[in-house]
C-alpha cells in the first residue's frame, strides 16, 4: 500500500500516514504554530496537521455561530477555529486544571477570550447542564468516554449541525492494521461502540474518514 501512497500504519514509527499528509499544513499564524510545536514537544494532546487542516476548512465553510469543544487542552484548536470563524462563540470543556489555566492564558494572549466560555470540569458532569444548541461539536478528549457522551451530544447538536470525533481509528487498531495491545482492549471496545453507534444511528448521517488518526463526522438529520 505504501508504494501507491494509500493510508497505512507504520509500526516502526508508531504513526499513521496518508497520501495527502504531505500537502496538509495548517494555515495559521506563526505565533500559533510555535505554540503547537511547543505542545507537541511537551506531549500535550494537540490535533495533528491533517486533522487541523480539515477542521479549519470545515469550520470556514460551515461558519458556525456556536461551537462546543470537548477537550480544550491548552486552547490551540479553539484559537485556530476562531481565526477562520471570528464571529463564532466556543464553549470549551477541559478537565485538566493545568491545561485549563494555560488555555485561559492563551485565549487572552491571542485576543479571543471574549469568544470563549472555558469550563474547567469533567465533561460527563458538565454536558447535562448545557442548554444551548450547537452548530458544530468537536470532541477530542478521553476516547473511552465518547460513547458515554454521545446521548448528550446528540441532544445539544442542532438539526443540520455536525459532530466530529477525533482519533477514532486508534493507531490502526480499528482497521486491523495494527494489533490491539492487551491493556488497550477496553479502550478499543469503547471506541468500536462509538463508531458502531454513530454509523447505525438513524438520526445521524455519518462518515468515518482516514484523516489524521481517524475522524468520525456525523450530521444530525
Amino acid at each position: 500500500m505504501e508504494e501507491y501512497g494509500y493510508a497505512h500504519f507504520d509500526t516502526s514509527k508508531g504513526e499513521r500516514k496518508s497520501r495527502t499528509s504531505h500537502f496538509n499544513r495548517p494555515d495559521i499564524c506563526g505565533e500559533l504554530q510555535e505554540l503547537r510545536s511547543d505542545a507537541f514537544r511537551r506531549s500535550i494532546p494537540t490535533a495533528d496537521d491533517e486533522t487541523l487542516c480539515f477542521i479549519l476548512s470545515f469550520v470556514a465553510a460551515l461558519k458556525p455561530k456556536k461551537i462546543l469543544e470537548i477537550g480544550t487542552a491548552v486552547g490551540i484548536s479553539a484559537i485556530a477555529m476562531l481565526s477562520v470563524c471570528p464571529k463564532a462563540h466556543i464553549t470549551s470543556i477541559e478537565k485538566n486544571t493545568l491545561f485549563f489555566k494555560e488555555a485561559e492564558s492563551n485565549f487572552i494572549r491571542f485576543g479571543v477570550d471574549m469568544n470563549v466560555s472555558a469550563v474547567n470540569a469533567d465533561a460527563g458532569e458538565t454536558l447535562p447542564s448545557l442548554t444551548d444548541e450547537y452548530d458544530f461539536i468537536f470532541m477530542d478528549c478521553a476516547k473511552a468516554q465518547y460513547i458515554k457522551y454521545l446521548p448528550e451530544l446528540k441532544r445539544l447538536l442542532k438539526k443540520g449541525g455536525t459532530l466530529v470525533a477525533d482519533d477514532v481509528l486508534l493507531f490502526g487498531w480499528l482497521t486491523g492494521e495494527s494489533e490491539v495491545p492487551k491493556k488497550r482492549k477496553m479502550l478499543y471496545k469503547h471506541v468500536c461502540e462509538y463508531v458502531e453507534a454513530v454509523t447505525s444511528d438513524t438520526e445521524l448521517i455519518t462518515t468515518v474518514m482516514d484523516i489524521g488518526d481517524g475522524l468520525a463526522l456525523s450530521v444530525k438529520r
